[in-house]
């Protein structure tokens, strides 16, 4: 039963797909656009979802960071191949407060936050070893202290105003439900042919 409410829906098909095994399920493929209007996608990992929608984090200077500080709009796409379901998401990103940034970059492995100091994300980088030289450098900085959170690092949230829920069906006759936002922020379903 599909019911009234997406993001419902969704962590509905998130836990049957966890409990299926697939693989990286909180993969998905998320799609910006720069100034120019060329469009990029890259796969991020959802790190959160609630009642404003889905979060994820990235370095705020990567080329991402630019793209969503230039054009807020996004597409997402899950794809759980196991299970014969894909997820189409667009909406508009805003930034996680600083707060939010730090509970989640607090529960983050230490090798992940010297990572966050030590990469340049998206900048061209002369030799590999320059960059581990860098996680040299902040180990060595942070060593026997709390990590604390760069500046230029932190989440979005994703707040959907389109949502398909994509179901494979025999015949290529496949399911296609679509939640659309409209007027006083409520939501719209309907079928779509395949």
């Amino acid at each position: 039963m599909v019911g009234d409410d997406p993001l419902a829906f969704f962590s509905k098909w998130f836990q049957e797909a966890e409990l299926a095994g697939v693989d990286e399920v909180n993969a998905m493929t998320i799609a910006t656009v720069d100034a120019a209007g060329t469009p990029h996608a890259r796969i991020v990992l959802l790190k959160g979802l609630d009642d404003q929608g889905f979060s994820f984090f990235t370095n705020y200077q990567s080329a991402k960071g630019q793209q969503l500080a230039a054009n807020a709009k996004v597409a997402v796409v899950f794809f759980w191949r196991e299970l014969e379901r894909q997820v189409r998401i667009e909406g508009t990103v805003s930034m996680l407060t600083p707060a939010e940034n730090d509970v989640y970059f607090n529960s983050r492995p230490e090798g992940s936050k010297i990572g966050a100091w030590a990469s340049p994300q998206s900048r061209e980088i002369p030799a590999r070893q320059g960059l581990e030289d860098l996680v040299s450098k902040y180990t060595e900085a942070f060593k026997d202290k709390e990590i604390p959170r760069p500046e230029n690092w932190g989440g979005y949230c994703i707040n959907p105003d389109y949502i398909e829920f994509w179901q494979g069906r025999s015949s290529r006759l496949h399911d296609r439900i679509v939640f659309e936002k409209g007027v006083g922020n409520i939501w719209r379903r309907y079928r779509i042919a395949p």
